[in-house]
């Protein structure tokens, strides 16, 4: 059953207050009323039975005794070990079959409401469909009912995580923690929220422990070593990897891991060990494409073009088979932004939101160069680097999934209703979810969600004063480096080669839309000659932002601050221009995407006409 571990000695703790004395009779207070009476006794002549606590907790919450009542729900989860329904309904999810255990976590609910360990299953069941508010709600009122069970606070927790709600997720875990600090899951979740807020340090504490006492858990081998390259330990995240292989030969991901360091090389045994394991039959395909992109990353290393290239492919058609992306509906959710976000609207919206002129927005595609400007600018002294931020996103979503539920016009289109209060308490809320990453009291702190591009326009209608930097590359250098990179999630773009031109096209659109709409709004860097001048280009966008200039910026491979992304190891070194022309080894095979951007790769970096 979910975590139905984590529940046993918190309920066990909590026996004697339900209804019975250290005698197993009744309590006095209980006999007070039939009803309770007569259900304690049946619970106790039947400890066994889930049904039975739940229906005394039932009675001593109608009687506003909540926590006789939390004690016996949380007999009751104890107690459902027994219950033959549950257990194999916790199974069907563990093996994937949720639509057959919706049912019948569906029909438990209905009879028996207030079942907090079927609760629990449904917030299990909405987690792995991705419905994170809904099981939010579940946990909530599962906690509602049995405070102390684990597993609820676990799926409440998680839930919240999914969701960006960083800081309220770490405040469920904690609480979690008081009550089963040994609790792996929980830790493990902590360690994955430390890393998410910037508490680098905090989740490789965590990690350490974990495998002081379970050495052989190769993902937790592997958080460890990505903790440990956000920091630049380059040398102990290889060990972490490598000793990942070691208590599981077959960890695929760990191959890739080490891939995606850039840095690191692959030994001639690690290729073979690879190209056995991409042979061997049963291959999951999540490892397949793992393997893939590894031995692309081997290939190229070894100055093999069309075998890494190859192996890309490979990597690329089985990750894009297992997504669910429609590039026509992008190109129209493009199209609308564009539509909505126009001079109009600006001018009957700009200053209505919050004031705050401290977030600084690095936006872009994907392996563009935006980590190396992060990287510079949160080396000058006033502004504080917290890497990508996904509350934009995230406030967006929720606008829209909102207004599909009927109750407001679309997204965006609802902008225009919420007023000049709810423009601000949209930049307020912005500001004070990503409050928990600002570890520093510099003023300005810079968010390098590339994709946050989309948002551009409603940056400026909830953060009038906030500042957008775009990071542009060469649209073929773009292409090449994306389908060179195997994401962690999202990105549907970008496993085809076609489909990311279109979408490079899409973006620059939008961009140029956006310096039509609202003139010196957004600050360009392209990439090329941020590398070939670098100073010049520094310089430009400090101006931009209103800064002086600072030596440190040039520097900045001296700053020692962690960098989640591929390029972490990268922006550790002084400048190189041996990145900007890689993408032209590929060239033969980049025809079809030439096409697809047309005049943007012709005449790049000028900016041909664009139209919609």
């Amino acid at each position: 059953m979910t975590g139905q571990s984590n529940s046993l000695s918190s309920s066990d703790a909590m026996d004697g207050a339900a209804s019975r004395g250290a005698t197993g009779k009744p309590d006095q207070e209980a006999v007070g009323s039939p009803s309770i009476a007569s259900l304690s006794a049946l619970a106790v002549k039947s400890p066994d039975s889930a049904k039975a606590w739940r229906r005394l907790g039932d009675a001593f919450r109608s009687k506003g005794r909540h926590r006789n009542a939390t004690a016996a729900y949380a007999r009751s989860i104890t107690a459902a070990f027994n219950d033959a329904e549950l257990l194999e309904a916790a199974r069907a999810v563990a093996r994937g079959e949720l639509e057959e255990t919706s049912a019948i976590i569906t029909r438990r609910l209905f009879a028996e409401p207030d079942d907090v360990v079927a609760l629990n299953i449904d917030a299990d069941l909405k987690l792995r469909k991705g419905d994170f508010v809904g099981a939010a709600a579940v946990a909530r009122r599962c906690l509602s009912l049995a405070p102390t069970y684990p597993a609820a606070r676990y799926s409440l927790a998680t839930a919240l995580f999914r969701q960006a709600r960083l800081a309220e997720a770490l405040q469920e875990i904690n609480t979690m923690l008081v009550t089963a600090p040994a609790d792996p899951l929980a830790r493990t979740l902590k360690a994955a929220i430390a890393v998410a807020v910037g508490d680098t340090e905090e989740s490789i504490a965590l990690h350490r422990g974990l495998l002081a006492e379970r050495p052989e858990q190769p993902g937790i081998w592997i958080s460890l070593g990505h903790s440990l390259r956000m920091i630049g330990l380059t040398d102990e995240s290889v060990s972490a990897y490598r000793e990942a292989i070691a208590v599981k030969p077959t960890a695929a991901e760990a191959y890739w891991s080490l891939a995606n360091l850039k840095t690191a090389r692959f030994a001639q045994g690690d290729i073979n060990a690879m190209r056995s394991l991409l042979a061997a039959p049963g291959l999951r395909e999540e490892d397949n494409v793992f393997l893939s992109f590894a031995l692309g990353k081997a290939s190229e290393d070894a100055g093999d073009i069309p075998q890494a290239f190859s192996h890309y492919q490979a990597g690329n058609i089985t990750r894009r088979a297992a997504i669910r992306y429609d590039p026509d509906q992008t190109s129209r959710n493009f199209g609308r932004l564009a539509q909505f976000f126009n001079c109009e609207r600006f001018d009957t919206h700009m200053g209505k939101g919050d004031s705050s002129p401290d977030p600084i927005f690095i936006v872009g595609l994907p392996r563009s160069g935006s980590t190396l400007v992060e990287q510079i600018l949160a080396s000058h002294p006033l502004i504080e680097g917290t890497q990508e931020l996904p509350y934009l996103d995230a406030i967006a979503h929720r606008l829209a999934t909102t207004a599909k539920e009927g109750k407001r016009a679309p997204y965006p289109e609802l902008l225009d209703r919420i007023g000049e209060s709810g423009l601000a308490e949209l930049g307020r809320e912005y500001l004070d979810r990503a409050r928990i990453h600002r570890k520093t009291r510099k003023p300005f702190f810079i968010d390098k969600m590339p994709g946050n591009f989309l948002h551009a326009g409603l940056v400026k209608l909830i953060l009038p004063n906030a500042k957008v930097i775009d990071v542009r590359r060469h649209p073929l250098g773009a292409c090449v480096s994306i389908y060179r990179q195997l994401f962690a999630q999202g990105q549907g773009f970008a496993y085809d080669l076609v489909e990311i031109a279109r979408y490079y096209r899409d973006y620059a659109t939008l961009m140029a839309h956006f310096d039509e709409a609202l003139p010196g709004a957004v600050h360009r860097v392209h990439y090329e000659s941020l590398v070939n001048d670098t100073e010049v280009e520094v310089r430009r966008m400090l101006t931009y932002l209103g800064l002086g200039f600072d030596p440190a910026c040039l520097r900045f491979y001296e700053n020692d601050r962690a960098v989640r992304t591929p390029s972490s190891e990268q922006v550790r070194r002084p400048i190189s221009s041996e990145g900007v022309n890689r993408w032209r080894a590929f060239a033969g095979w980049l025809g079809p995407a030439e096409g697809e951007l047309g005049a943007l790769a012709r005449l790049y970096p000028a900016l041909p006409p664009l139209g919609p």
